[in-house]
């Protein structure tokens, strides 16, 4: 636990705090890789989560609207009570949660900073490779992290936007699908990188797709699984982390508007029991 989280931890938090939910936004539904394993690391938390389908994809606005839907979703998570808001969108993590970390008094937690700290845990030779959304890899965001933590490593980005509407379709083992992956990912498995950071939320439900594609030498870092763990030790540090019950934490899901097929794709992959969806109106 670094300096910054240490320092937000209160020094003796109300009991009711713990039984508030964690808040977590996404643009659409990819996002629910970060629920899952928020699940499995977390099974006694409760969970309210806010898919923006509405006006996803985020990857193609600009930064400004990136931002202003970012406050917009992260008010709605504070009225249903968020003790912890986590953007699980790469895009809203990285141009909007230094402001949100500003605005609001509850911690905020993306996923581009957990990404960068395994990644430079991870790599050998010091050549780490990271793909993305359009948005994400032109923001630099991951590599300033990552040169934050070692201004020693290289990083070669590249734009993988085909592979967001391949996933949703559900084609997670489709050969059409791997020989896009092998295209984008030629020039960084050239430029020998040993670790390859799974810069989207959508992408760890290729895992097994993408470890074919890189071979046995590349280490695949999942954004979704590295948020939920500095989620765990954040909540801890806090001291408002649920307590263990016989009952598993609610997991209630709201969208802005009519889910589509990779909904139920995602559930099904990461066995999520999601129930009842909620509709939830964008704000004005």
């Amino acid at each position: 636990m670094d300096s910054a989280t240490a320092s937000l931890a209160p020094s003796q938090p109300p009991v009711s705090q713990r039984l508030l939910p964690v808040g977590v936004f996404d643009s659409g539904v990819g996002g629910l890789t970060v629920a899952g394993a928020m699940k499995r690391l977390l099974p006694h938390e409760p969970i309210f989560y806010i898919g923006d389908l509405a006006r996803v994809p985020y990857g193609g606005r600009s930064p400004t609207t990136v931002r202003r839907y970012s406050f917009e979703i992260s008010r709605l998570l504070l009225e249903r009570g968020a003790k912890a808001i986590v953007v699980a969108c790469n895009t809203a993590s990285a141009v909007a949660v230094p402001d949100l970390r500003k605005e609001f008094t509850v911690p905020v937690l993306g996923v581009i900073d957990p990404g960068a700290a395994a990644a430079v845990a991870s790599t050998r030779t010091g050549v780490v490779g990271v793909i993305g959304t359009r948005a994400t890899i032109e923001s630099g965001a991951y590599e300033e992290a990552i040169h934050r933590l070692n201004p020693d490593i290289t990083v070669v980005s590249a734009p993988t936007p085909l592979l967001v509407p391949f996933i949703e379709e559900g084609w997670l083992e489709d050969e059409v699908t791997e020989r896009v992956a092998a295209r984008y990912l030629a020039p960084l498995l050239e430029a020998n990188i040993d670790t390859l950071v799974l810069g989207c939320t959508h992408y760890p439900l290729l895992k097994p797709l993408l470890r074919k594609v890189v071979g046995p030498g590349v280490s695949l870092v999942d954004s979704a699984l590295n948020c939920a763990l500095a989620l765990r030790d954040l909540l801890h540090a806090m001291q408002i982390a649920q307590q263990p019950g016989p009952e598993p934490g609610h997991f209630q899901v709201a969208l802005t508007d009519v889910p589509g097929q990779f909904m139920e794709v995602a559930a099904r992959a990461l066995q999520l029991e999601l129930g009842d969806v909620e509709s939830i109106g964008v704000p004005t």
